[in-house]
């Protein structure tokens, strides 16, 4: 027979926060467990009354959904935690704000409305500024044409199991070139597949179909997360639960 842990079970999740944060400055150089690190520190100084897990290891009920690649800044990371205790959402979002370190931000929290769907349904596309220091429109612009122009474009990418060819064209849905204070700007929509094409895989193409080479490092930032429709708008991922919260209380306040 199993052996069952011992002492009470923990207290069940009786509300489910969903959390939008930004990662900014040096933090965009710190690798996602260090992130989650951070995350789960931050809340136990807040004192945020999470849920755990069963088991001989419980552990608090976080869920990361699409966590941006190492060097990149961001302003749409998605995070998704149980409590043992209904909270205000936005006393959550403060409480948490001011125990993460200045580079984090934590943007927005709602809470999460049963009969909306799971957050990772939401979310199957990024959208991405990318600057280029040193590079001028007059040389992004052409580049992205061909890039875009072309049916295949294959790049290697550098995986756990070594180098691998990969396709990026399929995974960008949407870019365009522009020009700030001198410094070329490249505008894209990618979705999100596997294996994963980030930034650096665009720019890697651009180079093959174009032969563009940034002189300096590139400076990525992820500013959007949601579901890509037919027309190319990516939706704000917490919109549903905003909605569904709204209706709520009208109906409340009717009653």
């Amino acid at each position: 027979m199993a052996r069952q842990p011992d002492g009470p079970p923990p207290p069940p999740t009786v509300q489910k926060l969903r959390i939008r944060y930004a990662k900014r400055g040096r933090l965009r150089f710190a690798s996602h467990r260090d992130l989650a690190r951070a995350l789960e520190r931050a809340l136990r100084r807040a004192r945020v009354p999470m849920a755990f897990s069963a088991g001989f290891s419980p552990h608090p009920k976080i869920s990361y959904l699409g966590a941006a690649p190492t060097g990149s800044a961001s302003e749409a990371e998605y995070v998704e935690i149980g409590l043992a205790e209904r909270c205000d959402p936005e006393a959550v979002r403060a409480a948490l704000d001011a125990a993460l370190p200045e580079d984090i931000a934590v943007l927005e929290c709602v809470e999460a409305v049963q009969g909306t769907g799971s957050l990772a349904d939401r979310i199957d596309t990024s959208v991405w500024r990318v600057e280029l220091p040193g590079v001028r429109l007059v040389e992004l612009a052409p580049a992205v044409e061909k890039f875009l122009a072309a049916d295949v474009v294959t790049v290697a990418k550098r995986t756990k199991n070594g180098l691998k060819d990969v396709d990026a064209r399929p995974a960008v849905a949407s870019a365009s070139a522009a020009e700030e204070a001198g410094c070329a700007i490249l505008h894209m929509v990618v979705r999100q597949v596997t294996p994963a094409v980030r930034p650096d895989d665009v720019l890697a193409a651009l180079t093959a179909v174009a032969d563009l080479r940034p002189p300096l490092p590139p400076r990525a930032v992820r500013e959007a997360q949601g579901r890509l429709d037919d027309t190319g708008t990516v939706a704000d991922p917490l919109g549903p639960d905003r909605a569904a919260r709204t209706r709520c209380q009208g109906e409340h306040a009717t009653v």
